[in-house]
């Protein structure tokens, strides 16, 4: 529990699976008249989402068109309802897409305890990855079993919708949001526990000791424009990894993204939401093979602005190809920690007005992470209220992975930047669901 004045008020900023509890409301950042948060539209000039077009979501639906919804059934019936005609759909309370556990979605057949043991490195060994395994086989009614959950868990959103959590503690456990080859779609005001993955892969050929690997993002932007993700709160919840088993000496990984913006997705912004305890945060750009690189090059604009990224490991954003503005964040670290930002393939990020809460020995040059060799601007940041040049740090204490200043291009589309110094207490005090409704 961190303790701090918001607005001259003392408040336990608590973050968890539900909205962050605050007694105090953060500004839209639409700044729209109506109060109805399903007519609010991004604001000109507030990221690369106010792009061209902008994006309004559905906020020109009609009365049939709109949807207040309290189950998963109905939040999926109402995705469906109307193809891409503007619509709005309210969520009323947490929705549930796993309730029944994950033994409502297991293959007749399946034992994780018989998996263990066919799979083990004693009994498999580490050369030979499962991918032939036959469907009768542990790991083919593992495949089922997954194939059971993917159905169950993910949604499609369509274009033109609006997603909004209605009052303070709306949200969702266990899904995943396929935002999927569409354009403008706005999600705001919800609390997202991460899906586990009830049926995760071994994989005795990733790494030296192979690895267990998961699927379901909680929100995937896949080839899709014009997205606006506002206010939300994102983070594991009840299934932290540290609570996790561990099974053939690797953890066993349940969790995947918390939010991916991949294959040629353009104007995307992420403003005032909450990223917590997680490890593989965001990533942009999901692969630097030439196959991806084609329909990622010139795309993958993306704005973070005025977002708590809290106790995670990694990735707030790894970032590749993309043109990406992140400033007015606030990351707060714990004895985890990797790193922020990933400088990944042809990336040219823009990191500026950030302001960094690390602990005792953990040292600022751990903020930046190269992955490739790409040029990135990093001005007016703050590491524990002192102006720190992250490049500069890095580069000094990590000589064989020098990184390069200067991103080529200058980010315009900017609503008000507040001064660094000033980012920890006006993010924590305005990020994160149940703020706005």
């Amino acid at each position: 529990m961190r303790t701090q004045k918001c607005h001259g008020r003392v408040i336990a900023a608590l973050v968890g699976c539900t909205a962050l509890v605050l007694s105090v409301t953060g500004t839209a950042s639409a700044h729209a008249a109506s109060r109805d948060l399903g007519r609010q539209v991004l604001a000109a000039d507030d990221g690369w989402a106010s792009f061209g077009t902008g994006t309004t979501g559905g906020s020109a639906a009609d009365a049939d068109h709109v949807y207040t919804v309290t189950t998963w059934a109905e939040f999926k019936a109402a995705l469906a309802a109307g193809g891409s005609a503007p619509k709005i759909i309210k969520v009323k309370g947490v929705i549930d897409a796993v309730a029944e556990g994950c033994d409502a979605f297991a293959a007749p057949g399946y034992d994780f305890d018989a998996y263990l043991a066919a799979y083990s490195p004693e009994a498999w060994g580490l050369d030979t990855d499962l991918s032939a395994e036959p469907d009768d086989s542990p790991e083919g009614l593992r495949r089922v079993s997954q194939a059971n959950q993917d159905a169950a868990v993910k949604a499609s959103v369509p274009a033109n919708t609006t997603i909004v959590g209605i009052g303070r503690n709306a949200g969702f456990k266990g899904v995943s949001l396929q935002i999927k080859a569409v354009d403008n779609v706005i999600i705001r005001n919800l609390a997202f526990e991460s899906p586990i993955d009830c049926f995760p892969q071994w994989d005795p050929t990733d790494g030296s000791n192979g690895n267990w690997n998961s699927e379901y993002d909680t929100a995937v932007v896949y080839g899709s424009t014009h997205v606006w993700l506002d206010h939300n709160t994102f983070t594991d919840g009840s299934h932290p990894d540290s609570a996790a088993p561990t099974y053939f000496g690797m953890l066993y990984q349940q969790h995947d993204g918390e939010l991916d913006i991949v294959r040629g997705s353009d104007y995307v912004t992420a403003s005032w939401n909450v990223f917590t305890e997680h490890d593989k945060t965001i990533l942009i750009g999901n692969s630097d093979s030439e196959s991806t690189a084609a329909g990622d090059r010139g795309h993958l604009k993306v704005t973070f602005h005025h977002n708590l990224f809290s106790n995670l490991v990694e990735r707030a954003p790894r970032v590749r190809f993309g043109q990406v503005d992140s400033y007015n964040n606030h990351f707060v670290a714990n004895s985890d920690y990797s790193y922020s930002f990933g400088i990944g393939k042809e990336s040219r990020l823009v990191a500026e007005h950030n302001a960094f809460t690390l602990p005792d020995g953990v040292s600022a040059a751990k903020v930046l992470k190269r992955w490739n060799v790409s040029p990135l601007t990093a001005a007016d940041n703050y590491v524990n209220g002192a102006e720190t040049d992250l490049i500069a740090v890095h580069n000094a204490e990590i000589p064989g992975e020098v990184l390069e200043s200067g991103a080529g291009w200058t980010p315009t589309l900017r609503t008000k930047v507040d001064p660094a110094r000033s980012v920890p207490r006006i993010v924590d005090c305005g990020a994160g669901a149940g703020r706005l409704g």
